[in-house]
């Protein structure tokens, strides 16, 4: 008090000295006074706060330098803090790094330098050993990939086809097996809402701490790099679990197709756990760890996930560009798919310009899919109506090339959304379309992959045509037909393809089966039938040459038993189509040899010569037809009759 005192003293002693010097009047004199001591209050003002402001700094640097010895305590190159199992030295270490960071932001010009400079060199210490554990509390916190319940939960909901069918094959090797059959299953979809947890929940909180600190200190660079390095790695190991391996284009296109189907099938599988789960999994982390910065947040994230996600696209590109070959559609038309299915996903998930340029990736990715899918369906349309194999199927069997391409088209509607919207896109009006059917009208209704559908059966049955024009017997080439066609109808009629194609369609099939049919008991029954008729007896029915009688049971015996001989080595696989075969043979052949024996067969000596002639009785025939078409060759064993009254017995 005494001190302020002599310094009033001195002020006003000071201004009374300065208004004589400037010999003013006396009333002049008396404000300047009057203002230089009110001046002087407002000295004795700044003073006090001067005072208060050297006590806070006092305290300040006080509280400092309790900061500092936690700090040093636990600097950089002391064991681990084993965060998560000391919650108390965690929070005071926090608590100093706090009271570190507010006195550098309260800097002023009138601070300390050198309590500045042991904060400034105390923070970085602390920025080094945050980092450190902000890479343990990551790294010893990772949750495993459960892989088993997320392929559980693809699987539930898969598709497939008959599980005693085999894979597609090569087309230019399904010639070579006669058995074949083909299945696919489809690139499942994947639950949707699947969470599960990349970090413990415990461990959320604590690396949310230490984020904050690192980024209000400036060192959110040095954050982010440390976090994307482990959570890199992390899905690095997460990829290869889901069986995605790194691969360049040139590897990706070296593969034989067994080994690349495989990895096909596995890269549809992780596109959807990668996005639906993962990288959404990865999203929701970076917002509960950086939400205290959108920056961070968004470059965290996309640093984190750019990697396994050009993996992923890298190989699909690779597909896309790689050789066409028809068995790779499906896989590709799979790849397609699941592509669009996550699109949308993949653009709400980023919000900067890097998160723009990976889904433009991806949407380039998709485009090249689409255009590779397309170009493959045309590259088999094009096999389809050249396959120009000249091997004639053993017993008039299905084609392969039949099996093949009906299995291949079945499976094709499956994926008719997509090939529609594709379609729609390349479509090419100039294109030709068939000109069987009989409501031209009906085409310009029809879907554009239900028209392209119609051409490629067309092509196939006109490379079949040329197919039956490989056996010699005319009559096979009707059973050749028959099968093949019928086989074409049944895959249509049950399923989805009878809707694409119609009713129309299968009726006209139908109705060709029935014209071959006809033609076949034409091209192998007329010569048998011609030995059953009257011309050319050399008399009445009552009074015919004996010699031309003979000659005609002579004949009909050899014709029969040489088509029996044929014929049960020929195959016709559906039981309803053969069994019809066999009513209409019967038909016309056991009805007018009946009536041949009951005209002439009384005529020829009696004795032992009757069973060299008349060999077979009515249910003889019939019996023996019924051997007809089931694949196995077969002889006659001839049962000669020991008297020749037992046929006229008959008779």
């Amino acid at each position: 008090m005494a001190a302020t005192i002599e310094g009033q003293d001195r002020v006003m002693a000071t201004a009374q000295q300065i208004v004589k010097s400037l010999n003013t009047s006396k009333d002049v004199t008396e404000d300047m006074i009057m203002i230089l001591s009110s001046f002087d209050n407002r000295l004795s003002n700044i003073t006090d706060l001067m005072s208060n402001a050297r006590i806070s700094a006092g305290k300040a640097d006080a509280r400092f330098e309790a900061a500092e010895k936690i700090i040093l305590r636990w600097d950089s190159n002391s064991e681990p803090l084993t965060w998560e199992d000391s919650p108390v030295e965690a929070a005071e270490y926090l608590s100093a790094v706090d009271e570190t960071l507010q006195l550098i932001e309260n800097f002023t010009s009138q601070s300390d330098s050198e309590i500045m400079d042991r904060a400034e060199s105390a923070l970085q210490m602390a920025m080094s050993r945050l980092e450190d554990e902000f890479r343990h509390i990551l790294i010893r916190n990772t949750v495993p990939l459960d892989a088993e319940r997320l392929y559980g939960s693809i699987r539930r909901v898969s598709l497939s086809f008959a599980a005693n069918d085999a894979e597609i094959e090569d087309f230019d090797s399904f010639v070579e097996d006669d058995q074949m059959s083909y299945c696919h299953e489809r690139g499942a979809s994947l639950v949707d809402d699947l969470l599960v947890d990349l970090i413990l929940p415990d461990a959320v909180g604590e690396l949310k701490e230490i984020a904050d600190r690192m980024i209000r200190s400036g060192y959110e660079k040095e954050c982010c790099q440390v976090y994307s390095s482990v959570r890199r790695d992390v899905l690095d190991e997460f990829m290869s679990i889901l069986g995605v391996e790194k691969l360049s284009i040139e590897e990706v296109q070296k593969i034989e197709w067994r080994s690349l189907d495989e990895k096909m099938k596995k890269w549809v599988q992780a596109v959807k756990i990668t996005v639906r789960v993962l990288l959404s999994g990865e999203k929701h982390l970076c917002e509960q760890i950086f939400n205290g910065s959108e920056l961070t947040k968004e470059v965290c994230f996309v640093e984190t996930i750019k990697g396994c996600v050009m993996q992923l696209l890298n190989f699909g590109e690779a597909v896309a560009i790689g050789r066409r070959s028809s068995e790779k559609l499906f896989r590709i038309l799979d790849m397609y798919d699941v592509l669009v299915d996550v699109l949308p996903d993949i653009q709400a998930l980023f919000t900067d310009e890097l998160g723009e340029l990976l889904f433009s990736e991806a949407h380039g990715v998709l485009d090249l899919l689409g255009e590779a899918a397309i170009g493959t369906f045309v590259e088999f349309e094009n096999d389809v109506q050249g396959e120009a194999s000249r091997k004639p199927i053993q017993g008039g069997e299905i084609h392969p090339l039949t099996r093949y391409v009906m299995n291949y088209v079945k499976l094709l509607v499956d994926y008719s959304d997509s090939l529609n919207a594709l379609l729609e896109n390349t479509a090419d009006e100039s294109d030709p379309l068939p000109s069987d059917n009989d409501n031209n009208s009906q085409l310009g209704d029809m879907s554009p992959i239900a028209r392209r559908l119609l051409l490629l059966l067309t092509s196939l049955e006109s490379n079949l045509e040329d197919k039956s024009r490989l056996y010699e017997d005319g009559a096979m080439q009707y059973i050749f037909l028959m099968n093949n066609i019928l086989y074409i109808v049944q895959k249509v009629k049950d399923s989805e393809l009878r809707k694409l194609l119609g009713d129309q369609w299968v009726r006209k099939r139908r109705g060709q089966i029935r014209q071959y049919a006809t033609s076949y008991l034409r091209a192998s029954w007329s010569k048998v039938l011609s030995c059953l008729k009257d011309e050319g007896m050399g008399g009445s029915t009552s009074n015919a040459s004996k010699m031309a009688l003979k000659e005609r049971f002579k004949n009909f015996n050899a014709c029969f038993e040489d088509i029996y001989r044929i014929q049960t080595a020929w195959k016709v696989p559906d039981a309803q189509l053969r069994e019809e075969l066999r009513i209409s043979i019967s038909e016309k052949v056991i009805p007018a040899y009946r009536s041949f024996m009951g005209r002439f067969g009384n005529q020829l000596d009696s004795g032992r010569h009757a069973g060299k002639y008349i060999k077979y009785t009515p249910d003889d025939l019939e019996n023996y037809l019924s051997d007809l078409f089931e694949g196995t060759p077969a002889d006659l064993h001839h049962m000669r009759r020991k008297n020749f009254y037992i046929v006229v017995a008959y008779l």
